[in-house]
């Protein structure tokens, strides 16, 4: 293939690809979903509220595929054919843009678009839990929003970001791969850096950011273990470090960033860690029914680490396995939670269905008690009345005729 070899000349190009894909973009919104799958040789399909179903009509060939690459790649679509695989932002307009990863396949390319609401959701708005706005108030440390591809990660530190910015008097570098949320200067300066673009990598751009005279440093992703020196190092000289890692829980976490390093340095980083986390936030996203059963949504069920003396204790020592514990006991005073606490929660608020809450529980059984009446119920409130949204949705819209 040697389309990276030669210049690509777009006056030939109608982009009349592109605009068919905005049409389905547009379907999506509508429908609710949030993620468009365009694959060559296969029907288009979106995904809603975890599940994913198809848009009939176009199937898209290879040729088309590919095209429609160029037409939204356009001077990056060398690099995309160069590494396989490439990230990018698609503004549909002032209101939506998308995350879109394209990547070859056997049939050709295929295409996934990420939703990225331009409006920003308050903390409140995105129903997180009340302490997480404590973090906005720390001025040093390393705060850590965690789980899996897909549960709102990015939407919880954009909220973060975006309350700071309204509130306080800083200087915010974001280092994003690639830039989601767009952040306008308000209260705050914000430098948001791509990595590729606007700098090489997380670890360049983070090295660099210490002498930008940052207050607070966002990083997208930490994925390896000088960037985790990195981040704990600028937590540790006064400034507020976000970041985000693919991990279950804050036991989880703990043990991830400990493992990056070899045998001889962990007590070390351990150490480190104790002296600077100030939080852990790790989600779940959990599908919402109405009385009929009918799935209406999803609401994230969220476990929080506070930094407390006994976490400090537990991380330095190593005995990461008794952080649930840690964070059940200490709901009440520190407003910690697990996550079984916080699915009791959304059950009793009638958010979510036993079913749905005892498959996402860490203990089914437990919980289960708990649901009983029998068990712990330490740090779970007996009054919660507040009830899940729930926006009925005309699937109609999969009709693209």
């Amino acid at each position: 293939m040697n389309e990276n070899k030669k210049q690509i000349d777009f006056s030939q190009y109608d982009f009349k690809l592109r605009d068919k894909i905005n049409d389905y973009l547009k379907k999506m919104i509508a429908w609710g979903g949030s993620d468009l799958h365009v694959k060559a040789k296969s029907t288009i399909r979106a995904r809603k509220d975890g599940k994913i179903r198809p848009f009939p009509g176009w199937i898209i060939s290879s040729d088309e595929s590919r095209t429609l690459a160029k037409e939204i790649l356009k001077s990056e679509y060398s690099k995309f054919v160069e590494q396989k695989e490439f990230d990018t932002v698609h503004k549909y307009n002032v209101k939506f843009s998308f995350r879109v990863n394209f990547f070859f396949q056997k049939d050709g390319v295929s295409a996934v678009f990420r939703l990225i609401p331009t409006d920003i959701p308050s903390l409140a708005e995105y129903h997180m839990p009340e302490i997480i706005n404590s973090f906005v108030e720390k001025e040093r440390g390393l705060v850590l929003v965690t789980g899996a591809t897909g549960s709102g990660k990015s939407t919880t530190l954009a909220a973060i970001i975006d309350q700071i910015n309204r509130t306080k008097y800083k200087h915010i570098i974001t280092i994003e791969d690639p830039i989601e949320f767009t952040h306008i200067d308000r209260n705050c300066i914000v430098n948001q850096r791509s990595v590729g673009r606007d700098t090489l990598s997380f670890k360049s751009a983070l090295k660099a950011a210490l002498r930008e005279d940052p207050d607070i440093i966002l990083v997208g992703e930490i994925r390896d273990r000088e960037t985790v020196d990195l981040a704990l190092h600028a937590a540790d000289t006064g400034h507020l470090v976000f970041s985000t890692l693919h991990t279950t829980d804050a036991k989880d976490t703990i043990n991830r960033l400990v493992s990056y390093f070899p045998s001889d340095e962990q007590h070390r980083v351990r150490v480190s860690l104790s002296n600077v986390i100030q939080g852990i936030v790790t989600q779940r996203l959990l599908p919402t029914e109405d009385e009929t059963g009918k799935i209406t949504g999803r609401r994230a069920a969220v476990e929080v680490l506070v930094r407390t003396a006994t976490i400090e204790k537990l991380i330095i020592e190593g005995r990461d396995g008794e952080i649930p514990d840690a964070l059940e006991a200490g709901h009440d005073h520190y407003k910690s939670q697990t996550f079984d606490q916080s699915i009791f929660e959304l059950y009793k608020e009638g958010v979510i269905s036993k079913k749905t809450a005892l498959n996402a529980a860490t203990s089914a059984s437990d919980l289960e008690l708990r649901m009983s009446g029998f068990g712990s119920t330490k740090g779970i409130s007996k009054d919660s009345t507040q009830k899940g949204d729930a926006n009925h949705i005309d699937e109609d819209v999969f009709d693209l005729k």
